[in-house]
């Protein structure tokens, strides 16, 4: 958009507008494609805090998801509940050098436990196959590092998910939500318009991340950080249960303002249509 001298030195304003079809899909990791209920990472927190004599929940440990694991501690120990457990159990407030201990533990345990939780999510063989038929680039973003995805790549690509990006979250200035991981994908793959883009994930900073990055945004809900249930918990639930945490779920994500939220990435085609119509239509994320 910009502004030129017309006839009589008046100023016009030019918009160019993209009608053209999608191109890329930017998928997380852990929670969206592989781990359902992103338990890998969770229970991993649980216990680096445990070790500190600081006990936290599994919700205070899903809360921050999606960050890199870092940033994700550091999230943690800033929540008023555990900061005052922090300060209770060491006479202090956590520090910057606590936050860099518990990630230095936090590493070695996650890689420990990464291959328990590699398998894939059901629906994404068949998301992936629509995607290939759509002509569409497959990159990936992740809050894990990149010795943890030299673990969970390989396991992916057994199972027939072969990305064609991954971008980890220490290979940018800044994890989620800001959108360098989702841009670095589309550098790699050159792909733009941003708008012909779309990110999908399962935690309101991946939200974040496709919304600052210029794409449209979709979560994730049944296998979901935010859900937090395996799949065998999900069959006992009582239903009326079930709806109340899926509403909380679907909640989080669209006030992080996810543009659609589907249940999982057996629904994706009709949301990657309507995108098209839209971008047809001249709209924009």
């Amino acid at each position: 958009m910009g502004t030129q001298k017309g006839i009589g030195g008046m100023d016009f304003l030019f918009h160019r507008v993209y009608r053209g079809p999608l191109k890329m899909v930017v998928l997380d990791w852990a929670g969206t494609t592989v781990d359902f209920g992103c338990f890998a990472p969770a229970g991993v927190f649980v216990r680096v805090f445990a070790e500190m004599g600081v006990e936290i929940s599994m919700r205070e440990a899903r809360e921050p998801m999606g960050l890199h694991k870092r940033d994700h501690i550091r999230a943690i120990s800033h929540m008023e509940r555990v900061a005052a457990a922090w300060v209770e159990q060491h006479g202090r407030p956590c520090s910057e050098a606590d936050v860099e201990a518990m990630f230095e533990r936090f590493v070695p345990l996650q890689l420990e436990v990464l291959a328990d939780h590699a398998q894939l999510i059901p629906e994404v063989p068949l998301a992936q196959a629509s995607f290939r038929r759509r002509g569409l680039a497959v990159g990936t973003t992740t809050g894990y590092n990149r010795e943890m995805m030299d673990v969970l790549v390989p396991l992916a690509k057994r199972q027939g998910y072969e990305p064609d990006h991954v971008v980890c979250a220490s290979e940018v200035p800044a994890g989620r939500p800001a959108p360098w991981m989702a841009l670095r994908n589309a550098e790699h793959l050159g792909i733009y318009p941003l708008e012909s883009c779309v990110k999908i994930g399962d935690t309101p900073s991946d939200i974040a991340e496709g919304l600052n990055a210029g794409m449209w945004s979709v979560g994730v809900v049944m296998s979901s950080n935010e859900l937090g249930m395996n799949s065998d918990e999900i069959r006992r639930a009582d239903s009326s249960e079930l709806e109340r945490r899926k509403e909380w779920a679907r909640g989080r994500m669209l006030g992080a303002g996810a543009h659609f939220v589907i249940d999982s990435l057996s629904d994706v085609n009709e949301v990657l249509d309507e995108i098209g119509d839209r971008l047809k239509r001249g709209e924009r994320p």
